[in-house]
């Protein structure tokens, strides 16, 4: 018993031929600790019949918060089946992988993927609660997918250390980055492919309320970083973000080299938690953010990140924004990546001023080097739009 709640364990079988027994213990021990929470452990449970439910359903009268934990797929099953995962909180157990000596193919602000083997990659969550985080994935994956943006398939819960993760088949794929990095020769086709991708999302209409708005969440992002800006220029930056239309296409939030993987000749898009809606720029900013911004200042974080050096960095985006634009013009460009360029600044002060950023020398330069770009950025545009 921990926190005044009891686990009890279930074992065995329950059906009519033991059901009173059972029914009996299990009231003995909720009278010793009459006022706890209970969680009853179903690791040990090989099979519930309706009389069994009954128990459950008698006991949770009296303990509405009552919860189940640890059940196999087959008990899962019997509860969803019957409607109890509906009623109540029921766990399912899951299986423990390790990602000790896994290389790492892809991190996002949500998590890490690593491969754990020839076939399969887990997507481990940062959250240790991460199971809501989890089903939210897997439902807007599922929603890409059936609107028609190639993804990997999430097919398999597992724990890993004290959280959880998303075990996808991805058999013998590579990610954009290994390919740049590894094959410099391959920077045209990437960015045909990436560009190709890009545009498929944006250009899929997604069904009203099935995905979070971008605008809200870039508004929240300016106010907090407008507090880090002179009055004039962080008011200005809100009504730039307000003033942005609402717009049902799709964007992924998380969108560069690495969250591209290419399996069998199909390109497929991974990392699908920051899924949402909104107008192109927000996607562009966080591009931007993804190949120079975050190494603006240091460019090692380039080869950290992505694997490739700031060079090829550089001619990747260059080479994504005018392809994407479809307008060669410098100037076309250029405004772009600026207003590009001011939701990445937004973006970045907020993460490193709440990463600690101002408590060392060199995030304070950092934060310093954006915040000027930033406010030059917004006195010589009006709007977001392009």
């Amino acid at each position: 018993m921990t926190d005044n709640t009891i686990t009890i364990p279930l074992q065995g079988r329950i059906s009519s031929d033991n059901a009173a027994s059972v029914e009996q213990e299990l009231t003995d021990r909720l009278a010793e600790n009459e006022g706890a929470g209970i969680i009853f452990d179903a690791s040990s449970l090989e099979y519930i019949s309706s009389a069994g439910l009954r128990i459950i359903l008698r006991l949770k009268k009296n303990h509405p918060d009552l919860k189940i934990i640890n059940a196999s797929p087959e008990i899962y099953d019997i509860f969803e089946m019957t409607g109890f995962t509906e009623m109540m909180t029921v766990e399912r157990a899951y299986r423990e992988v390790s990602i000790e000596g896994c290389e790492e193919i892809g991190r996002g602000a949500n998590g890490t993927i690593y491969r754990i083997d020839k076939d399969n990659v887990v997507k481990v969550f940062n959250n240790p609660d991460a199971l809501e985080d989890i089903k939210h994935e897997r439902e807007v994956a599922k929603l890409a997918l059936i609107l028609g943006i190639p993804t990997a398939i999430s097919y398999d819960v597992v724990k890993v250390g004290n959280s959880y993760g998303s075990v996808y088949e991805l058999l013998n794929a590579r990610s954009f980055s290994k390919i740049l990095a590894g094959d410099p020769d391959k920077l045209d086709w990437c960015v045909k492919e990436f560009v190709d991708m890009l545009r498929k999302i944006h250009s899929t209409v997604v069904p009203e309320g099935k995905l979070p708005d971008m605008k809200e969440t870039a508004i929240k992002w300016a106010g907090f970083t407008k507090d880090y800006l002179p009055d004039a220029a962080g008011t200005k930056l809100l009504d730039l973000i307000n003033a942005v239309p609402h717009d049902d296409h799709m964007i992924h939030g998380d969108y560069h080299t690495k969250n591209l993987e290419l399996q069998n000749d199909e390109v497929l898009l991974i990392d699908m938690d920051t899924l949402a809606v909104g107008h192109p720029i927000f996607e562009l900013g966080s591009i931007y953010n993804a190949f120079i911004g975050f190494s603006e200042y240091d460019e090692e974080h380039i080869l950290k990140f992505q694997g490739f050096d700031q060079q090829t960095a550089n001619t990747f985006w260059k080479k994504t924004l005018a392809m994407y634009l479809e307008d060669g013009s410098e100037e076309r460009i250029r405004e772009v990546e600026d207003k590009a360029r001011i939701i990445g600044y937004t973006r970045l002060i907020r993460r490193s001023v709440r990463r600690g950023g101002l408590e060392s020398e060199a995030g304070r330069a950092e934060i310093d080097l954006w915040k000027g770009e930033l406010n030059e950025l917004l006195a010589s545009y009006d709007t977001l739009l392009f």
